[in-house]
């Protein structure tokens, strides 16, 4: 038996004993009724289906929003609208917070009186209203024989009217989102938030404990969470911030137990994890590892070497940089993992085998020729035709998500249109928008900082990208990036708040022209519009392959429950509290204490220093009553459930429907978990609610945000 067909004759095996695997799936809390209810209940969950999902009165998916339509995940724990999040999702707003003289990031924030929480322009938190299965009605009138064209161009008019409808009279936002690669999809109503105000953070040695050498790590004794709250308009619904505006009253809010957990535990998460590609073939996880993930290593690592290089400088530049650096430093390690677990796991054999089986079936039978044709053949030939992919994965980490300049001066493209056409109110309204935004953007901008990183970016593009992909800025670069840098850098405005200021109250076309920032910048724009007509040309056939493949694949497994992939939507996932075995003759605990919080210090350092108040409380043992029934003060735990980014931040909930932590990491072993979830492997990290509400009671004083919350204790 060759090692390709031992491997397909594996995969069936494991196929049908893991059909109904709890700690697996992302699934649509609205479908969980008909789909896993009973096997929850059978591991031990005390609610319904309707305590959890439910559009006719109040349930738990009313207490779970979305950060930043999705950017992170947050739970209601009190009515007056108290939000409980991670400490890395509020990192943005702390530091901007934050200076040398009230270091919120240093030192926590707490509001003692609603009087004293913080606005944060811009931050939204969205409340799922309902889901509906609207596959029919953007289906309608696409078979099998349709063009890819013509499909995409008829979806998309199907979904916009539908979410034109779904919101008509209301002041909700509506989604039509495809889920199982097109094959399904369905429409999501939401009511958006707009007055979300900084509540409470613990300091980063506490919140951000460990920093980048403990990130995606187990064991973990990291306090990541942060607090915000929710303020709507008298009448209760959404507005924008003003100081008319009141707390608002959510349809539901967690409680919160005391009573921690045990080995085997149920615990469910309901949050919105981005994006995870478990149906993505062996041909796309080649270009994810070979692609995705190294040009985001190679690009990150330069960038994060200037960016600690200019924090080094003084306290100002760490508070300036931290967020940028926190960023960037969390998907560069991110990286790392994946391309070690994919390979580690074997997964492109396995997809490959999975591929085989799928043909095999496919060409068993004429009408299942004719209906899905040859999927796996189609997007091999697509993935022979990468170099546009190739090129823009590298544009996107090296220019438009490396340095800063750039992206910045393409938000002068409106107003470049308006004064070509010379339309002095356009000019007018755009110039007065964009001025608002200069205080914002310099206040965390260093321009020598930003030049270095756009010299060193120029580096890894040239060295990686074909010839045909170059924008004129590397083209005319030359073979020093660091001495044309500084040339673009020390003469366009975009860099300088008084030169920007100075062209904002005189906007000309002539300037614009003449900049080489805004120069360098169009030449990036016009790259990236040649990549996209070059992708364009294979995209069409690997997306509809992809959707062909999935067909196939679920029209061969009749009786197993597929869950879509994750796409920052509302998703819940179960599964129970556990250990797990990382290599050989290593068992990792389910859950850590604050003894190992003290043991990891090491006094100075800025990833591992213990606040003095935390070690004395430690010492005296004042854990009150958030210690477990030995007397100890847990930190964080682990969990099998199925998590991706976007989840950072969700509520672990237990059988009883109470909040028992906040989950906000992955496991390095398991990092390939984005594609190919291992069972074994991989775990959800969290923190110990108990050490949320110690850290806030004992250790921060802020009685008054214990004071509103619901907390129950039965022993």
């Amino acid at each position: 038996m060759t090692k390709r067909l031992l491997l397909v004759v594996a995969l069936i095996g494991s196929m049908m004993a893991s059909t109904a695997r709890a700690d697996e799936g992302m699934w649509l809390p609205s479908l969980i009724y008909k789909m896993n209810i009973g096997e929850m209940q059978e591991m031990g969950l005390k609610l319904t289906a309707e305590d959890i999902y439910n559009v006719n009165g109040s349930s738990i998916k009313d207490a779970i929003v979305a950060l930043d339509r999705g950017s992170c995940t947050a739970e209601v724990i009190s009515d007056k609208g108290l939000l409980l999040t991670n400490h890395h999702c509020g990192y943005g707003e702390i530091q901007a917070h934050s200076t040398p003289e009230h270091d919120y990031l240093k030192d926590g924030f707490w509001a003692k009186s609603m009087d004293e929480e913080l606005p944060n322009p811009g931050k939204t938190v969205s409340f799922l209203i309902r889901v509906e299965d609207v596959t029919d009605k953007v289906l309608d009138g696409i078979n099998d024989d349709t063009p890819s064209d013509e499909r995409v161009k008829k979806i998309s008019a199907a979904s916009t009217k539908l979410q034109k409808e779904a919101i008509e009279g209301t002041h909700y936002e509506a989604q039509v989102k495809s889920i199982l690669n097109d094959n399904q999809y369905f429409l999501f109503v939401y009511e958006v938030f707009k007055d979300i105000r900084l509540v409470g953070a613990p300091p980063s040695s506490i919140g951000k404990f460990g920093g980048d050498t403990d990130n995606w790590m187990w064991p973990r004794h990291t306090g990541d969470f942060s607090m915000f709250r929710i303020y709507c308009a008298p009448d209760g619904t959404p507005a924008e911030y003003s100081e008319d505006n009141i707390p608002y009253e959510p349809k539901y809010h967690l409680p919160i137990s005391l009573d921690g957990y045990e080995d085997g535990d149920f615990a469910m998460i309901l949050g919105y994890p981005g994006s995870t590609q478990r149906y993505k073939t062996s041909y796309g996880i080649k270009f994810s590892m070979d692609v995705t993930n190294t040009s985001r290593i190679l690009a990150r690592k330069p960038k994060l070497d200037v960016i600690h290089e200019y924090q080094a400088t003084s306290q100002a530049a760490r508070i300036q940089y931290a967020s940028k650096a926190a960023s960037c430093a969390n998907y560069y390690k991110n990286a790392i993992g994946m391309n070690k677990g994919l390979k580690a796991l074997d997964v492109v054999a396995k997809k490959e085998a999975l591929e085989d089986q799928i043909t095999k079936w496919i060409n068993e039978d004429d009408s299942r020729k004719a209906k899905y044709g040859e999927p796996v053949a189609d997007i091999e030939e697509s993935y022979n035709h990468v170099d546009a992919s190739v090129a823009y994965a590298y544009l996107r980490e090296c220019f438009l998500g490396g340095p800063e300049m750039f992206r910045f001066a393409s938000r002068y493209r409106a107003l470049y249109k308006a004064l070509e056409g010379e339309d002095e109110d356009a000019i007018k309204m755009s110039s007065e928008m964009l001025k608002k935004s200069l205080d914002n953007y310099f206040k965390d901008y260093n321009a020598e900082t930003d030049q270095k990183i756009a010299a060193a970016l120029a580096e890894v593009y040239k060295d990686n990208v074909s010839a045909e992909y170059y924008p004129s800025i590397i083209k005319d670069m030359g073979s020093n990036s660091s001495d044309y840098m500084e040339g673009i850098f020390s003469k366009t405005i975009f860099a300088d708040k008084d030169k920007l200021e100075s062209f904002l109250n005189k906007p000309s076309k002539k300037v614009l022209d003449k900049d080489p920032g805004y120069k360098a910048m169009s030449s990036l724009m016009k790259a990236t519009e040649k990549m996209s007509t070059d992708m364009k040309e294979t995209n069409g056939g690997l997306l509809d392959g992809r959707r062909r493949f999935v067909a196939a694949m679920m029209a061969m497994q009749p009786e197993k429950s597929f869950y879509p992939d994750a796409n920052s939507t509302m998703r819940i996932t179960y599964g129970k509290v556990g250990e797990y075995v990382p290599r050989d003759g290593v068992l990792y605990n389910y859950y850590t204490t604050m003894k190992g919080y003290v043991e990891k210090e090491i006094p100075g350092d800025l990833e591992f220093d213990v606040p003095a108040r935390l070690k004395e409380l430690y010492l005296a043992k004042d854990f009150g009553q958030y210690a477990d029934k030995n007397g100890e003060m847990h930190t964080c735990f682990i969990t099998n459930n199925d998590i991706t980014g976007g989840n950072s931040g969700s509520p672990v909930i237990n059988g009883k429907g109470q909040l028992i932590g906040t989950a906000f990491d992955g496991n390095w072993e398991a990092m390939s978990g984005d594609i190919a979830f291992e069972p074994e492997l991989q775990r959800c990290i969290n923190v110990d609610i108990r050490f949320v509400l110690w850290t806030i009671d004992k250790f921060a004083g802020a009685t008054n945000l214990i004071d509103e919350m619901t907390i129950v204790k039965s022993n």
